[in-house]
């Protein structure tokens, strides 16, 4: 409860601190009105990701709530690679007249899901559950699986929990953590991209949208905290210093700020290709998203039959999360950008494949 009450005070502060920055910055271009809230964003993902890697040390967090977390953001991340994302990239694309922006917003699609799905096979990083379970000391059940299928799949969580404890620790002492926070890394600085590309996508299409990029920075806001426990649980169960668990932590924090505050500025400096890059680096991160949301959803399918109900109303939850997340914003953000005089069309009359009826 500790770790959403945080959560939500994030979200809060974002939805209040937003409009301002971007008000201040709006008279100033689109780029302008990109930087003020990507700056705001970017503080809270700090503030977020600090405190995911503090949660190990004040609170206990319980399996099955982390599970009903994990199926929440997951679900949001993929309504928001599928629903927000991937169509801005489209318009975006088509604005930079880009021939086949559907075709072309695919393929990076499927190059970000792809790019993302070899980086977790080589670190095995996205490992979110080396927090105790409910009642006992240290679940085996990580995100990797060992991933051999060598054990029975039909256990159902039947088996005897009472033996875990000790296969547990030896999972989490046996571990690299620098494997993993390197992994984490590039997955962060890739967050990074993803924000900043989406903020600019927006401010491209609407400068006065007071909240552009929402649903990237909601799903980075809500995983991060998450990614930074992996880190400092594995370090802590690896004998690391409190010392040295908090600085790696506040690093780690900042990556993502980082990698959306260089694409953003780097972007600016590529006069008359903003609108093909940062289409092309949206759709990517769409791809990026849809990964890493399966990679927590599909095990939980395989793994927790036993809160089915429960893990699959958390998911609904955040796939309606994603779509309401909509109706924040203007109702052309998918389409051409307002100078081409397309003003009048609703969210759903822009068909974002006309050109692509196969």
């Amino acid at each position: 409860m500790v770790m959403l009450r945080s959560l939500v005070c994030t979200v809060v502060l974002s939805l209040i601190a937003s409009p301002a920055v971007a008000q201040t910055a709006e008279a100033h271009g689109s780029g302008d009105s990109a930087t003020g809230p990507l700056v705001v964003y970017c503080l809270l993902v700090v503030v977020s990701s600090w405190l995911g890697g503090l949660l190990p040390s004040l609170i206990r967090l319980t399996h099955t709530r982390l599970q009903l977390l994990i199926s929440l953001i997951g679900g949001l991340m993929l309504g928001v690679g599928l629903l927000h994302q991937l169509p801005h990239a489209v318009g975006v694309l088509q604005d930079a007249n880009v021939p086949h922006a559907l075709d072309r917003s695919l393929l990076w699609m499927l190059g970000g899901l792809t790019m993302m799905f070899f980086l977790l096979r080589t670190f095995h990083f996205h490992q979110h559950d080396t927090i105790e379970p409910d009642g006992v000391a240290g679940c085996g059940h990580q995100h990797d699986h060992g991933h051999d299928h060598s054990h029975d799949h039909g256990h159902a969580h039947d088996h005897d929990h009472a033996a875990e404890p000790l296969a547990g620790r030896q999972q989490i002492h046996g571990a690299s953590w620098m494997g993993v926070a390197f992994g984490l890394s590039i997955h962060t600085l890739i967050d990074g991209l993803a924000l900043g590309s989406h903020v600019y996508a927006d401010a491209l299409h609407h400068s006065g949208y007071w909240l552009p990029g929402f649903g990237t920075f909601l799903g980075i806001v809500l995983h991060k905290p998450l990614d930074s426990m992996s880190i400092t649980s594995l370090m802590s169960a690896a004998g690391w210093s409190t010392r040295s668990r908090m600085l790696v932590n506040l690093g780690y924090a900042t990556l993502c700020p980082l990698g959306a505050l260089l694409f953003h500025f780097g972007l600016r400096s590529l006069t008359g290709q903003e609108s093909l890059i940062a289409g092309a680096a949206l759709a990517f991160s769409a791809g990026v998203f849809l990964c890493i949301s399966l990679s927590d959803l599909l095990p939980e399918v395989e793994f927790h039959s036993h809160d089915r109900l429960k893990l699959s109303a958390a998911l609904l939850l955040g796939l309606v999360m994603a779509w309401g997340i909509g109706f924040l914003e203007p109702e052309h953000v998918h389409g051409p950008v307002e100078t081409h005089n397309h003003q009048g069309h609703s969210h759903d009359d822009h068909d974002h494949g006309h050109d692509h009826a196969h």
